[in-house]
């Protein structure tokens, strides 16, 4: 089997940060970033239930935003080091400013979370609103220092 795009990459160099991993499509119009919390390997990683809180929100956020249409996927990297993002049809720059505006919406989020029920969700009762408040938190000054086009591995 050939080697998928994202173990090519040297994650002993990767950083917190957002980074374009790959496009697709017949015109390059489908991107998927990564939006990188914690260094690999380091020993600090989301918890599961951070993870899985950030991921609701996230996905809310995004397919409610003004970018909504041009949200394809947003889901927790196995390694919870971070998440994915998938775009179609959005520039660079909305979708650095979509992540911008969801992880400083996260940071401040204080209500219920969508989707936390037994109807809604395969695992409703693992949340940590408190945890994913902070690593949202943390990750804000690092994406609003980016510039939308410098993310690239």
């Amino acid at each position: 089997m050939d080697r998928i795009a994202s173990f090519c990459v040297d994650h002993t160099t990767l950083l917190p940060g957002m980074y374009l991993s790959r496009q697709d499509g017949p015109h390059g119009e489908i991107l998927t970033w990564d939006v990188r919390m914690k260094r690999p390997n380091q020993g600090s990683y989301l918890s599961p239930a951070a993870a899985h809180t950030l991921e609701h929100l996230f996905a809310t956020y995004a397919r409610n935003s003004q970018y909504s249409s041009g949200v394809v996927y947003v889901g927790p990297m196995g390694c919870l080091t971070g998440f994915y993002l998938v775009t179609i049809g959005l520039t660079q720059a909305q979708a650095l400013q979509l992540v911008q505006d969801a992880f400083a919406w996260m940071a401040r989020y204080d209500g219920e979370i969508p989707g936390a029920s037994a109807v809604e969700c395969g695992n409703y009762r693992m949340m940590d609103p408190v945890a994913a408040r902070v690593e949202a938190a943390a990750m804000v000054p690092v994406l609003q220092a980016l510039d939308a086009e410098h993310l690239h591995y």
